[in-house]
C-alpha cells in the first residue's frame, strides 16, 4: 500500500451536481476540475467547486471511502457536505490566481 496523504473529495457545480473522487494531490486535481482538463462527468456538468474532502494516510482507505460515497444516495452526500460546509463554499477559494484559472 502507498503511504502518504490521499484524499477522497466531492466537487459540485453551481447547481449542486456532485462528483466524488480520490487523489493524492488535491490541489492539482481540483485545478484539473476547474480547467476541465479531463473529459467526463465533472467537465460535462461543471463540477469544479470543492465542497468536501477527507484525508487518509493509506490509498486503500481513500479508495474504500470513495466507493462507499459513490454508493450513497444523493441526500446522504448532501447531509455530509452540509455538516462541514453548510453554505457550500468552494473550499479551494484562494488556492489559485486569476491568471492560473484564465
Amino acid at each position: 500500500m502507498r503511504k502518504g496523504i490521499h484524499f477522497t473529495y466531492i466537487v459540485a457545480s453551481r447547481s449542486r451536481t456532485l462528483y466524488v473522487g480520490v487523489t493524492s494531490d488535491l490541489e492539482k486535481r481540483v485545478f484539473e476540475h476547474k480547467k476541465k482538463l479531463h473529459e467526463g462527468f465533472s467537465a460535462t456538468y461543471n463540477c469544479d467547486r470543492l465542497v468536501w474532502f477527507e484525508r487518509f494516510s493509506e490509498v486503500a482507505q481513500a479508495i474504500a471511502r470513495e466507493k462507499q460515497l459513490k454508493r450513497w444516495r444523493r441526500e446522504k452526500k448532501v447531509v455530509l457536505i452540509k455538516a462541514n460546509n453548510p453554505t457550500w463554499v468552494d473550499l479551494s477559494e484562494g488556492w489559485y490566481t486569476r491568471e492560473q484559472l484564465a
